[in-house]
């Protein structure tokens, strides 16, 4: 990961720079340019974009091969045209599943949207719904133990900077409760997916986008889990992911 100077977070009158922000090339509703203005409007010191990776098993969400191109390019075109306006990096958010080349971006976002074969865990209340029941039996502790395995794995490549939205699993908790993070079988494996985290020097995402899109009324990880990660030394970074400007 480049250096970023610590004034690049946060500006002088207190306003935050995020680097986890999606645009038309994937799941995002507008063009990277307009992120760039609206951040210049708000302030922002900075700006990180992070399109999703190309994964061949589910094309709905993410960026083509050719538009993962076409992405690059845009970026470092608006380097050159708001270069003295606003920072710009050019990253990925990296599907622990996508096997797509991610050695030339500023940042690699490292997150899990889903295990092989199985519903997205951020699809809908219903396919998390149906995610339990159908592939785990009705376990909820077995699907955490299984989603935060994939994090493990995510510690293991060297060239993810940053986790993304941690738990990501539970995004429909507060309207439907279907894990207990109190669950000793639930917070083994968070905590031992945290800790090799942690221990491979990986900065971890306060994620604040499931709370803007009315989903949740806290971020991701869970408080509990972040007081962990204070405890364990672990780093942190604060992202909107945002996908549209509005």
């Amino acid at each position: 990961m480049i250096d970023i100077p610590f004034e690049l977070f946060v500006s002088p009158s207190g306003v935050p720079s995020s680097f986890h922000t999606h645009t038309c090339f994937c799941d995002g509703r507008d063009t990277p340019e307009a992120m760039v203005q609206e951040a210049i409007r708000l302030g922002c010191p900075a700006i990180g974009f992070s399109g999703h990776s190309h994964t061949a098993f589910d094309e709905g969400y993410c960026m083509s091969k050719d538009g993962t191109q076409a992405y690059c390019e845009e970026i470092r075109r608006l380097r050159q045209v708001y270069g003295g306006q606003i920072r710009i990096f050019l990253g990925i958010e990296q599907d622990y599943f996508s096997d797509a080349p991610c050695s030339d971006y500023d940042y690699v976002i490292g997150s899990v949207h889903q295990l092989p074969g199985m519903p997205a865990v951020d699809e809908s209340a219903q396919a998390t719904e149906r995610l339990i029941r159908v592939h785990f039996g009705g376990d909820a502790d077995a699907a955490a133990e299984a989603y935060f395995a994939a994090y493990r794995q995510v510690a293991e490549n060297p060239r993810v900077d940053i986790v993304g939205h941690f738990d990501l699993i539970t995004k429909f908790d507060e309207q439907r409760g279907f894990f207990r993070p109190d669950s000793p079988r639930y917070r083994r494996a968070a905590l031992e997916a945290m800790d090799m985290l942690v221990g491979a020097g990986k900065i971890f995402e306060v994620n604040t986008g499931a709370i803007s899109r009315g989903y949740r009324t806290s971020p991701y990880p869970a408080r509990a889990l972040l007081e962990r990660l204070h405890a364990m030394g672990g780093r942190v970074t604060v992202s909107a992911d945002a996908q549209h400007i509005s």
